[in-house]
C-alpha cells in the first residue's frame, strides 16, 4: 500500500494541478476512481520529451528528435521466468497467513470482512508486490519523431549505440550500412547491436526508422510528414545478475553529436501528407473513438495513442493483444512515478501482439506494438 501510495505522490507532485490529485493518497474507492475522468490535454506537445531525455542503460532521446508518449518499461519473459517460484511461495506464505487470520477471526466471532474489489478504472497492483524488492523493468521502448535533419540524427543514434557497445563494430559516417535504398530513396533503416555496455551490462539494442511509403508519399498517421524511429533497449544477460547495481545505469556519456561527413549520399523521400488517422495499422487495426493517436509506423508497425480515461486505454491495449490470443500473458509494473501494464500475445506462427498500458502523471496511454506471421523476433518485437 506504501508504494502505490508513493507512485500516486509522484504524479501528483509532477503533474502541478492535474484534476484528481486534490484527493487525499489512499482515499476512498470512490475518490480514486473519480481520478479517471480527468481530461487529457489535447495540445500534441504535452506528450513530448525533447533531445537529451533518458531512455534506459544510457541512451537518450538524440537532438533532432523527439519522443512521443511515454517510454514503455516492462520486465522480459526471461526476468519474470526468474523471479517466478519466488513470486509463488512469497504468494503462499501471504495466502496461509490470510488464512490463518481468518479462520482465527471466525473463531473468535468476529469474522473478518470480504476484500474490497478493486475499482475497475485502476491498474492491477504490481505483479511482484509480495516481493521485497520487485525487479525492475529490464527492456524500454522509446518511439520518436524525427524533427531534424534524418540523416544525422540516425548518425547521432548510431554514435550512442558505438559509444554504449564499443565492440559492436558501429559505423557512424555512413547510413548505408544500416538503410535500405530505391533509386538512393531511403526506404527504411535498422540497427542492431548487442554486447556488454560500461557498466557490465549485457545489453541488445534494435533501432528502426521508417520514413513513410515512398510509392504513395504518405507517411504514417500522426508524424507530420517525418521519419519515425522505435528504439528497443534489452538487458540479456543472466535476469538477476541484471537486477544489482542498477543505480548507475544510466551513467554514461553519450556524444551529441558526429563530426565527420555522411559518405553515403542517401536521399529521405519526401512526404506529401500523414495518412488519416482511420487507416488501418495494426493488423487492420483503427483507433477508436475517445482517443488521440499521438505516433505511429507502418514498418516497425506500432501505435501510440492518448485516451481521456484509463479504462479507455486500459480496454485499448488488452483487446488488441486479446485479437491475437485470447489469454495473453499480463505483467504490472509500478516503477518511478509510472504504473505499466503489458500485455504480450503470440502464436505459434510468430504473430506477436504487445500493447502496454501506461498510467503517468502526463495522461493515459495505450502503445501498442505488431509482429506479423513468420517475421517473430520475439517478445517485443523489435
Amino acid at each position: 500500500m506504501r508504494r502505490r501510495a508513493a507512485v500516486a505522490l509522484a504524479a501528483c507532485v509532477l503533474a502541478g494541478t492535474a484534476a484528481g490529485c486534490d484527493q487525499p493518497v489512499g482515499g476512498s474507492s470512490t475518490d480514486r476512481r473519480n481520478t479517471s475522468d480527468r481530461p487529457a490535454p489535447t495540445d500534441i506537445s504535452e506528450h513530448e520529451s525533447g533531445p537529451d531525455s533518458p531512455i534506459a542503460y544510457g541512451f537518450q532521446v538524440p537532438r533532432g528528435a523527439t519522443q512521443v508518449g511515454p517510454l514503455v518499461r516492462y520486465r522480459s519473459e526471461r526476468l519474470i521466468a526468474s523471479y517466478k517460484p519466488e513470486l509463488d511461495a512469497a504468494q503462499a506464505q501471504r495466502d496461509a497467513e490470510q488464512q490463518r487470520r481468518r479462520t482465527e477471526a471466525e473463531a473468535n466471532g468476529t469474522p473478518l470482512p470480504s476484500p474490497t474489489p478493486t475499482p475497475t478504472t485502476q491498474p492491477s497492483d504490481d505483479t511482484f508486490r509480495v516481493l521485497e524488492s520487485p525487479p525492475k523493468p529490464d527492456t524500454t521502448i522509446s518511439l520518436m519523431r524525427i524533427d531534424g535533419s534524418p540523416t544525422e540524427v540516425v548518425r547521432r543514434m548510431a554514435a550512442q549505440i558505438d559509444v554504449i557497445l564499443p565492440d559492436a563494430d558501429i559505423i557512424r559516417s555512413d547510413i548505408s550500412s544500416y538503410c535500405d535504398e530505391r533509386d538512393r530513396r531511403i526506404t527504411g533503416c535498422r540497427i542492431e547491436a548487442e554486447g556488454k555496455g560500461p557498466n557490465e551490462r549485457d545489453l541488445k539494442v534494435t533501432l528502426r526508422v521508417d520514413p513513410g511509403n515512398i510509392r504513395t508519399r504518405t507517411a504514417p498517421p500522426a508524424t507530420n510528414q517525418s521519419p519515425v524511429m522505435k528504439l528497443t533497449v534489452e538487458y540479456v544477460g543472466d535476469p538477476r545478475r541484471g537486477q544489482l547495481d542498477r543505480r548507475g545505469d544510466s551513467d554514461i556519456d553519450v556524444p551529441s553529436e558526429v563530426t565527420q561527413p555522411d559518405t553515403s549520399g542517401l536521399i529521405w523521400p519526401k512526404m506529401d501528407e500523414d495518412a488519416p488517422l482511420t487507416t488501418p495499422l495494426l493488423n487492420d487495426w483503427t483507433p477508436p473513438l475517445g482517443s488521440t493517436v499521438l505516433l505511429s509506423g507502418f514498418e516497425p508497425d506500432f501505435v501510440g495513442v492518448a485516451t481521456t480515461k484509463a479504462l479507455d486505454a486500459d480496454r485499448i491495449a488488452s483487446m488488441f493483444a486479446e485479437s491475437v490470443s485470447k489469454e495473453p500473458a499480463k505483467d504490472v509494473v509500478e516503477d518511478l512515478n509510472e504504473i505499466t501494464t503489458t500485455y504480450i500475445a503470440e502464436r505459434k506462427n510468430g504473430e506477436t501482439a504487445l500493447a502496454s498500458y501506461v498510467l503517468s502523471a502526463r495522461g493515459y496511454y495505450a502503445m501498442l506494438f505488431y509482429t506479423p506471421p513468420d517475421k517473430k523476433g520475439g517478445p517485443p518485437a523489435p
